[in-house]
């Protein structure tokens, strides 16, 4: 696979925070906290390779590697369930509850979107699993997701090809409990800023 494939994962963080994607995919900068480790933990055993057969009808294959030449991404499924009548559905995991920033549907989606051009299947919905709450969350690939996503996919290459930082987000709850904090400085670069 090229090197300028982006990864799966950082949609989620482009759609989250794009100055956070790019401290981590451009700078390599990773900070571990609390929230961090527990994610790091809870993902080992959907990391694992392999697959099992769990209700009757469905397997489970972990740690599936996908990739979309269209979209130019490339990355892992945690989990993909396979139907006795042929569906396939993209499980994730994440760590924490369900948030409201909708990130984590888009880098399902992305995964479903990978998995279409690799088999020709049309893929109607995966599942996002909640560690927090421990929740299984249905995701319907509608069309405005597919476009959402496929329109972040096209921002992050555009971001990189400018090669510039972007702003803080305006969103400033966001930066809460976010593990990049000390590196970002939003809070100290507003109060700078506001100086004459």
């Amino acid at each position: 696979m090229n090197d300028d494939y982006l990864p799966l994962s950082y949609i989620n963080q482009f759609a989250y925070c794009p100055r956070r994607f790019w401290y981590m995919y451009v700078q390599g900068e990773m900070v571990e906290n609390a929230h961090v480790l527990r994610g790091v933990l809870n993902h080992e055993r959907a990391h694992t390779p392999g697959y099992e057969t769990t209700a009757p009808g469905v397997t489970v294959h972990r740690r599936v590697y996908v990739y979309s030449h269209a979209l130019r991404v490339t990355g892992f499924c945690d989990l993909l369930e396979e139907y006795a009548d042929g569906r396939l559905a993209p499980v994730e995991y994440k760590q924490g509850r369900q948030g409201k920033w909708h990130n984590d549907e888009a880098q399902l989606c992305a995964q479903a979107l990978c998995l279409e051009e690799m088999t020709g299947k049309s893929i109607e919905q995966g599942a996002i699993f909640y560690f927090g709450s421990r929740r299984r969350v249905d995701v319907h690939f509608t069309p405005q997701l597919r476009l959402r996503t496929g329109q972040l996919i096209t921002e992050m290459a555009h971001l990189l090809a400018r090669g510039e930082i972007p702003p803080h987000t305006e969103h400033r709850k966001r930066c809460q409990g976010c593990s990049l904090i000390d590196i970002c400085l939003p809070d100290e670069t507003a109060q700078l800023q506001s100086r004459p």
